[in-house]
């Protein structure tokens, strides 16, 4: 599949990064990465795009030893990849990947949306009900970025109902992974509009506390996800 010129697309998360409050003085290689990473998730760092270490430790405003740290870390993580003899490069999923992401993913969102601690707490149910009207809002506008934006907001906020820091962590790297796959879906418009309406009716059932049939089509509309989206990257081959 063709990947985005990777030039252009660092050089917009350069510029989001350099407002970033990860000041030498007062940051770790950890804040530098979860910096990163959210470049990742809200579709600033695409797949394929070289990570230069100076222009990056110019605009997060770090050492060279505390941006490599961070880069080890986000490798880990299989958000970065290192090239021998090449540097750091974001991961270009394939299918191997999205099978293992939407594993996890089917274990995880059911499951907060079913017996979650806040699944029944006001603020955290409005979350996710804000999440689907920016996703209304950004078609209106044939904003298809921010449709992928809002769906990565949505969730966010379901897991966001079991209440646990670890999980919201866990989320968070899973988004990270989700966002470069959705890159190397094509066109935004393509992949989430039909979701709008299903975000709407998970959100929906969530608001009336049932929790047990929201959780179903979470999982249903995973599955669904995930078998459009191995079917783009192998042409329709099982």
């Amino acid at each position: 599949m063709t990947v985005a010129d990777p030039d252009p697309a660092a050089r917009a998360a350069l510029e989001a990064l350099s407002t970033a409050r990860v000041a030498q003085t007062s940051s770790t290689a950890e804040r530098v990465a979860d910096a990163l990473r959210e470049q990742v998730v809200e579709g600033r760092l695409l797949p394929g795009a070289r990570l230069g270490e100076q222009a990056f430790c110019d605009a997060m405003r770090v050492s060279r030893n505390t941006l490599r740290e961070a880069f080890s870390q986000l490798v880990a993580e299989r958000i970065l990849v290192r090239e021998a003899h090449r540097g750091v490069f974001v991961t270009t999923p394939g299918v191997a990947d999205v099978h293992d992401v939407y594993r996890s993913r089917r274990i995880v969102e059911p499951g907060a949306v079913r017996s979650g601690e806040r699944a029944h707490d006001e603020a955290a149910v409005a979350l996710v009900r804000r999440a689907v009207e920016e996703g209304r809002a950004a078609a209106t506008a044939a904003d298809w970025s921010g449709v992928a934006d809002a769906n990565q907001h949505f969730h966010r906020a379901l897991v966001g109902l079991a209440g646990s820091t670890r999980l919201d962590q866990q989320m968070d790297l899973l988004l990270a992974e989700m966002r470069l796959t959705f890159h190397l879906m094509g066109t935004h418009r393509d992949f989430h509009e039909p979701y709008l309406e299903r975000n709407d009716a998970v959100a929906t059932l969530v608001e009336r506390g049932e929790l047990e049939k929201a959780a179903l089509e979470v999982a249903d509309y995973l599955a669904d996800a995930e078998a459009r989206i191995v079917a783009a990257f192998t042409g329709g081959r099982s």
